[in-house]
């Protein structure tokens, strides 16, 4: 077994001045460790991972609209990622704002959430023309800040002053990422990282590595944590592990904050990446389950009730109409529906009766003008989880 405290793949230290003060600053070795990382012990984890994410890809292809599950998916992973940086938005907050249905959090909350969909397609779109590179990530992070509290942190644009994790100042932080003079060196290591083949390590063992690096490297001023998860997915996608979008870790590591912190720590004073890479493969095995087990639930969900809606509703055809677009957008008012739909208004507020009859759809405003229309069942499977951090940490 691999001495975790092997001298050769410590990093070193560098003194810096900070705010009046000298801090020593982290520098992490370029990937892949060495010694390398022993897989042996792994294995079984790996396979279980590798497992999940195939069972995962199969079913997305097998849904009938994949294309909503992944829309909704994306804003789950928003929501919780951007929870974990203190954020007290919910998906509620961000699907009521989509659709200009009333937001129950602070504007800058949700505009954060909002700001990470975007960042997350963008990116998406963009590794069909450009490499996974600096610059892709660069322009991720200039969409994750463009607007709210995060704008006038250099949206993307690598920091020229020192950070530090944790703690008032530097000099009492938790961690002190490398100084300005070796970030780039940094960063160009790690884009060689993603494209070298010499290491033949897979890619989901790469993927994990490559969040802890770029964790440790911290180029940005504000961000990192939602970037840095991101990665992880689209890593995967471009090699081919997942052929559609639907592994987002943020849950887990929610959910595990505490041990992820720790690990995390671990590797940079330690070497410890096997213990990080348990963890990070039980992560990717147990987010694979969780999803594929909602979307078989949501698929079953939507089956039912245009079953139930096609032998009970006295308006089928409006009534399947509004079901349809409530599996697009969860939240809606009578008016949304006539533009998106065009149907009458008569005709939509007889389909959202019917439908509230059936349990299908409920009120929740309780006002009678303005109302405001949940399809509550379908909230329920995407909602878990999604409960705000009671302490916000940092990431």
């Amino acid at each position: 077994m691999t001495n975790p405290l092997d001298d050769s793949r410590l990093g070193r230290y560098v003194e810096t001045p900070v705010a009046g003060e000298v801090v020593r600053a982290f520098v992490p070795p370029p990937l892949p460790p060495t010694p390398p990382i022993e897989l042996l012990p792994l294995l079984e984890r790996l396979s279980k991972a590798e497992r999940a994410l195939g069972r995962l890809d199969g079913i997305a292809t097998l849904l009938p609209r994949q294309e909503l599950f992944l829309y909704m998916y994306v804003r789950k992973e928003a929501v919780l990622s951007s929870q974990i940086e203190g954020t007290q938005s919910t998906l509620t907050d961000l699907l009521r704002f989509e659709t200009d249905a009333q937001a129950g959090q602070p504007i800058d909350d949700v505009q954060e959430v909002s700001n990470y969909v975007d960042a997350l397609m963008y990116g998406l779109e963009r590794v069909e023309q450009l490499p996974l590179s600096l610059r892709l990530i660069r322009e991720m992070h200039l969409r994750l800040l463009q607007s709210g509290r995060g704008n006038a942190k250099s949206p993307g644009e690598f920091r020229r002053t020192q950070n530090w994790i944790g703690g008032t100042r530097p000099g009492n932080a938790l961690f002190v990422p490398p100084p300005t003079t070796e970030l780039m060196n940094c960063l160009d290591a790690l884009e060689s990282f993603i494209h070298e083949r010499e290491s033949r390590l897979p890619a989901i063992i790469k993927a994990g590595l490559l969040h802890v690096q770029f964790e440790t490297i911290h180029p940005f001023l504000d961000g990192n944590g939602r970037i840095g998860r991101l990665l992880v997915t689209l890593y995967l996608c471009v090699n081919g592990v997942l052929h559609k979008p639907l592994l987002y870790l943020s849950l887990f590591l929610k959910a595990h904050r505490a041990d992820y912190y720790r690990l995390l720590q671990e590797v940079r004073e330690h070497g410890a990446w096997e213990a990080w890479l348990e963890f990070f493969l039980d992560g990717v095995a147990e987010t694979a389950n969780q999803a594929f087990d909602a979307a078989t639930r949501i698929v079953d969900l939507f089956k039912r009730d245009r079953e139930r809606i096609g032998s009970e509703s006295d308006r089928v055809s409006s009534a399947l109409r509004v079901h349809d677009l409530l599996q697009q957008t969860p939240y809606v008012t009578s008016a949304l529906l006539v533009v998106r739909t065009g149907l009458s208004a008569p005709t939509i507020n007889s389909a959202l009766v019917d439908l509230s009859r059936l349990g299908v759809v409920e009120e929740v405003t309780g006002r009678l003008r303005g109302r405001v229309f949940s399809y509550k069942a379908y909230l329920d499977i995407l909602n878990e989880g999604t409960e705000p951090l009671t302490e916000p940490a940092s990431g």
